[in-house]
């Protein structure tokens, strides 16, 4: 039915696209199902294909049982025994013959529905793959040029390369920092937040302003982070104004703050200049929480930090003249010291703190030791 040439077409594809070459010979043998499929009054429930990469051939057949003259209702699946005796010898009622079909004898339209479906083929299977690869890429970061901005929604869309084939990502206006200003062809480091398969096709969506983008550029800068030696446990972030990260080491003899700021602050400084100016403030993470609350305030000094009763809030003490700084402007050093830590953070000024009664220690309940 086909030559080897066909085959090779198809290996060449696979080679090229990295479209399977079975994919292809199953897209093929739908096609051909469909194109007999118009010729014959939509009856295919008995039609086969089977191609043999072995021997390079696609055979079509239909496969018909043999019956009596009389008994012949069916003739899409049924055959009699005078037409059997043309493709077996000495047929006999009730076997099952396999009649060839020459796809030659397809008319044009048959043809052409045959070619379309297996042009959709191609491309359901290469934006298949495009899909595959970015899902595989996802929390990562990824990078783009800018495209074109939308002038109604704010939104850009930008180019992005993946195996091979560009596509295109979509950066929503509330997933931009705001004052960051994007102009067409600028490249730009973005996070892949979510790949979504809709009726239009895929969606890439990205963003500038998640805490993962921060994080990723960390591990691109800083070796330590990219190798484990250093971790990072938590990320607080209002894009475009302030970060705070902490990080700990599982070496000693590896200060993780001195490895995240580099040499002259060269790491940190790179990650600042793609974030155009964001600051960050590197905190060492302690498992004492208010020893963690208490770096987390930088750059403001604390005097103490304790924990409260409940275990989810801590009370802070800091020098007067450090309240304001303590707080930052609109309350953001504070708020994401709090997202940082995970801890409810009440700051209260040194004189504050002296002029207060002293509270009286919360004793435990004592509980009656259970029966195991």
């Amino acid at each position: 039915m086909v030559n080897a040439e066909f085959f090779d077409a198809l290996e060449q594809l696979e080679k090229e696209k990295g479209i399977p070459v079975d994919y292809m010979l199953d897209r093929v043998g739908q096609a051909l199902i469909t194109a007999y499929k118009r010729d014959n009054d939509g009856m295919t429930d008995n039609v086969y294909v089977e191609p043999n990469r072995e021997e390079k051939t696609i055979r079509m057949y239909v496969r018909k049982t043999v019956v009596r003259t009389e008994d012949l209702y069916e003739p899409y699946e049924e055959i009699t025994l005078e037409e059997a005796a043309d493709y077996k010898v000495n047929p006999q009622v009730g076997d099952i013959i396999d009649i060839d079909i020459p796809t030659k004898s397809f008319g044009r339209i048959a043809a052409q529905t045959a070619k379309q479906v297996i042009i959709q083929g191609i491309r359901e299977a290469e934006r298949g793959m495009v899909i595959s690869e970015f899902e595989s890429k996802e929390h990562e970061i990824l990078n783009a040029t800018v495209a074109r901005i939308d002038p109604r929604s704010g939104s850009a869309y930008l180019d992005v390369v993946s195996g091979g084939e560009k596509s295109e990502a979509i950066l929503a206006a509330s997933e931009q920092v705001r004052g960051e200003t994007l102009v067409e062809g600028q490249h730009v480091k973005v996070y892949l937040i979510e790949v979504r398969r809709g009726t239009r096709g895929v969606q890439v969506i990205v963003s500038r302003t998640h805490p993962g983008l921060v994080k990723r550029l960390f591990e691109l800068e800083v070796p330590e982070i990219h190798s484990g030696v250093v971790e990072v446990k938590s990320i607080a972030r209002e894009a475009g104004n302030r970060t705070k990260i902490a990080v700990t080491s599982h070496d000693e003899n590896v200060d993780p703050i001195g490895a995240c700021v580099g040499t002259r602050g060269a790491r940190v400084s790179n990650i600042t200049t793609e974030l155009n100016g964001e600051k960050i403030d590197i905190i060492k993470w302690n498992e004492d929480m208010a020893t963690f609350v208490s770096a987390a305030l930088a750059p403001a000094d604390v005097i103490s930090a304790s924990m409260q009763a409940d275990g989810k809030s801590c009370r802070v003490i800091v020098p007067d003249d450090q309240l304001s700084l303590a707080i930052g402007k609109e309350g953001q050093n504070a708020r994401l010291a709090a997202k940082l830590t995970g801890c409810k953070i009440d700051i209260a000024p040194q004189s504050q703190a002296q002029a207060e009664p002293e509270a009286e220690p919360v004793e435990e309940p004592q509980t009656e030791p259970q029966a195991e």
